[in-house]
C-alpha cells in the first residue's frame, strides 16, 4: 500500500507538472510567465494570447486533474495493488429493511464513485502541487484552479455544481476572478463539512444522496477540500494583496451588480 501510494502520488505530481500554458506557449515560442500577470494559467492566457490558446490550456489543465483522480488513482499495478471492490445496491430495499441495518452495514451500501477515496484525494493534491510547482519548469507554474476542477471531476462530479455556481455568482457580484476562484474552493470545503455532518433529511432522500456520494462520512473529501482551499488561497495571495490595495483587475463583461469604482 505504501509503494502504491508513493508511485501514484509521484505520478500525479509529474502529470501536474505538464502545465498547459507553458506547453502551448512553447509551441508558439512564448513564455506566458513573462506576459500579463505572469501567471501560467487560463485567465492570463485568455488576456494575453486569446480564446483558442486559453481553451487548450484549460483542456490540458482540467484534463490532467481528472486523469490523476479518475485514472491514476484507480490503476491496478501488478504485484503492488491489492484491492477488491464490491458494489451493492439499495434498489428494491424496503425502508423497514434499511432501518434495521447497522451503521457498519450501511457503510458498505454507498455507491462510492471512488474505490479508494484517500488515495484519490492524495493524487488530487499531488497533481495540483505539480501544476503550482512544476518540476519541468523551474517550479514556477499556475495557480491550480483548473487542475482542481479536473481533480474534483474525477472524485465526484456533483461537487462541481456548488463550486461553479459560487464562482459564477462571485464574478457577477464582485468582478474579481481571483476572489471567485477562492470562494469556489471554499464551497468545495463546505460541501465536505456538510457531507461529514450528514444533514437530517427524509430517509430515502438521505440514502439517495449517500448513493451519489454527496453525504456520508467521506472524510477524504473533507480533507481534500480543506487542503485544496488552503492551497488556492496561498496561490492567490498576490490577488488578495491587489484587491486590498484596489489595483486588482475586474472581469467587466461578467461583473453586473457591484460598483465599478476601484477597478482597472
Amino acid at each position: 500500500m505504501i509503494a502504491e501510494f508513493a508511485i501514484k502520488t509521484l505520478g500525479s505530481y509529474l502529470l501536474g507538472s505538464l502545465v498547459g500554458a507553458l506547453l502551448i506557449g512553447k509551441l508558439r515560442g512564448v513564455d506566458i510567465r513573462r506576459l500579463g500577470s505572469g501567471n501560467a494559467g487560463g485567465t492570463n492566457a485568455l488576456r494575453t494570447q486569446g480564446k483558442s490558446f486559453a481553451l487548450w490550456v484549460m483542456v490540458i489543465d482540467i484534463g490532467k486533474g481528472w486523469l490523476a483522480t479518475g485514472l491514476v488513482a484507480r490503476l491496478i499495478i501488478p504485484g503492488i495493488s491489492h484491492r477488491m471492490v464490491a458494489v451493492l445496491s439499495l434498489a428494491g430495499t424496503t425502508e423497514a429493511a434499511i432501518r434495521r441495518l447497522t451503521d457498519e452495514q450501511m457503510s458498505h451500501l454507498w455507491l462510492d464513485p471512488v474505490p479508494d477515496g484517500w488515495l484519490a484525494a492524495a493524487c488530487g493534491i499531488a497533481v495540483i502541487l505539480g501544476h503550482v510547482y512544476p518540476v519541468f519548469y523551474g517550479f514556477r507554474g499556475g495557480k491550480g484552479v483548473a487542475t482542481l476542477i479536473g481533480a474534483v471531476l474525477g472524485l465526484n462530479p456533483l461537487l462541481l455544481i456548488p463550486m461553479l455556481v459560487t464562482w459564477l455568482l462571485a464574478v457577477l457580484l464582485f468582478g474579481f476572478v481571483g476572489l471567485a476562484s477562492i470562494l469556489g474552493a471554499v464551497a468545495l470545503a463546505a460541501m465536505g463539512v456538510l457531507g461529514v455532518l450528514e444533514p437530517r433529511l427524509p430517509l430515502r432522500a438521505q440514502y439517495v444522496l449517500y448513493a451519489l456520494g454527496v453525504v456520508g462520512p467521506k472524510w477524504y473529501l473533507l480533507y481534500f477540500g480543506v487542503l485544496a482551499t488552503l492551497l488556492i488561497v496561498f496561490t492567490h495571495r498576490s490577488n488578495i494583496a491587489r484587491m486590498r490595495s484596489g489595483t486588482e483587475s475586474r472581469a467587466q463583461r461578467l461583473w453586473l451588480f457591484a460598483s465599478r469604482s476601484g477597478g482597472a
